[in-house]
């Protein structure tokens, strides 16, 4: 698992961005696999949320996750619920100690968020439709209910696929620059004609800037550019293969 200071050093918190290394999996799902929806054994997967939620010092039923949409909707939770009961939402947050809350993921960003002065705690899935409709600051507006100052949230980026390995076609492009022209920033050429490389890291840190926080770390990590290291649907897509292995990336408010 990987761990960042400016979270670490906090007190009552506890998170973790998961790797692939460290559980049961097997296969092209070796070995931490977290997703519920893949078509990975079931008991497997169980298995593998179990040593996350010990590493975050909860139960296994409370280590939630989302019914993952790539919307900008934001769940409040303060109790685990069940797999037919499970939010549509791309982030969640809470102040309940105890609860693990977090987000699956295999390219899309990462983001935890922790306000310890205020014990609230939030997780979002930013891939780039969520990034682009306002995922981030629906994210903190929905803490900031529960009682957080965002001046006082620190954010973290976990693993996400880099501007190198992450291809765009035109209309993706324009979508973008009819947003915002400023936006041209965070397309590189790409050697297909029409086609340019994105910056989804850059426009994550951009957006949560813009949202007024000052305390934000990005790990710098790509997960296409790891396969031993990390699950990444854009290269799974490449390669043929049937399914992919998923992240959990989580926080936790110590009782």
């Amino acid at each position: 698992m990987l761990l960042v200071p400016s979270l670490t050093k906090l007190p009552r918190i506890r998170h973790a961005f998961f790797t692939r290394d460290g559980g049961v999996s097997e296969g092209i799902y070796a070995s931490l696999n977290g997703g519920v929806g893949s078509n990975d054994a079931p008991d497997k997967v169980a298995e593998n949320r179990a040593r996350m939620a010990s590493v975050l010092g909860v139960a296994p039923s409370h280590l939630v996750t989302p019914y993952q949409v790539h919307s900008a909707d934001v769940a409040v939770t303060d109790a685990p619920w069940t797999a037919e009961t499970r939010p549509r939402a791309d982030a969640l947050v809470t102040r309940t100690p105890g609860l693990a809350i977090g987000v699956s993921t295999a390219d899309c960003g990462p983001l935890l968020f922790a306000d310890s002065d205020a014990g609230v705690i939030g997780a979002a899935h930013a891939g780039w439709r969520g990034a682009f409709t306002g995922v981030i600051e629906a994210t903190l507006a929905a803490m900031e209910k529960l009682g957080a100052d965002r001046s006082r949230v620190v954010v973290a980026l976990g693993p996400t696929i880099s501007q190198p390995n992450y291809e765009v076609g035109p209309e993706f492009v324009d979508r973008f620059l009819a947003a915002d022209v400023d936006n041209a920033r965070f397309f590189a050429d790409s050697a297909r004609p029409g086609h340019a490389m994105f910056d989804l890291k850059g426009y994550i840190a951009d957006r949560v800037a813009r949202a007024g926080v000052d305390h934000f770390t990005d790990l710098g990590l790509c997960t296409y550019a790891q396969p031993d290291r990390f699950y990444s649907y854009r290269r799974t897509t490449q390669r043929g293969e049937p399914d992919y292995g998923r992240h959990i990336n989580a926080i936790a408010l110590g009782e």
